[in-house]
């Protein structure tokens, strides 16, 4: 019985020590029982810490020159890659843009174990994009108001979704989205 306890005490210990370290690291001073907002922060900051140690190996590996700077927006973490001709890293319609996203979401995961909403920007493509779909959105919500009918979009990633989303919702009005990927689309319901 006292072996066993041994035992439990010595990988409860080796369990407990680099959670004790994780912990000291994501609070301000070390402290416990800090508010959770800056163990949140700080852990945002690790994940785009990752990603950019992730995103920076690649451009490496691809012969391709950029700029990564990190940053959290919000609840995410965010890294925007800038420079010279990125074009290759966004794709027709951004969809290497997407799949270098979830692969870079993969590696925090791989290192955090927590599923990671990182956002990627490569060369200010999504800023692009959100300026557009921000005016479609304007548009289609005073569509919907002037005909009083619901209004069905274009087919949009999850991002462009969010997006439109995000921007019926502060205009008052609600949205839904239907149908299955890769034609599912934002449908505008009138008030």
């Amino acid at each position: 019985m006292s072996e066993q306890l041994t035992d439990g005490d010595a990988v409860e210990n080796e369990a407990t020590e680099p959670q004790d370290e994780l912990d000291a690291s994501t609070q301000d001073d070390g402290e416990a029982g800090d508010s959770p907002r800056p163990s949140k922060l700080q852990r945002l900051e690790h994940e785009g810490d990752i990603a950019a140690d992730y995103l920076e190996e690649l451009l490496d590996i691809a012969d391709l020159d950029g700029d990564l700077d990190m940053d959290v927006e919000g609840d995410r973490a965010s890294v925007q890659i800038g420079g010279a001709d990125l074009s290759l890293l966004v794709g027709r319609n951004g969809e290497v843009l997407e799949a270098l996203q979830e692969l870079t979401r993969l590696a925090v995961y791989r290192e955090t174990g927590e599923r990671s909403r990182l956002m990627l920007d490569v060369g200010g493509h999504r800023a692009q994009q959100r300026t557009r779909l921000l005016a479609l959105a304007e548009t289609s919500i005073a569509e919907v108001r002037a005909s009083g009918e619901s209004l069905s979009l274009e087919p949009m990633s999850a991002f462009e979704r969010k997006v439109v989303h995000d921007a019926v919702a502060t205009a008052g009005l609600t949205s839904e989205s239907e149908g299955a990927e890769p034609n599912r689309r934002v449908v505008i319901l009138p008030a």
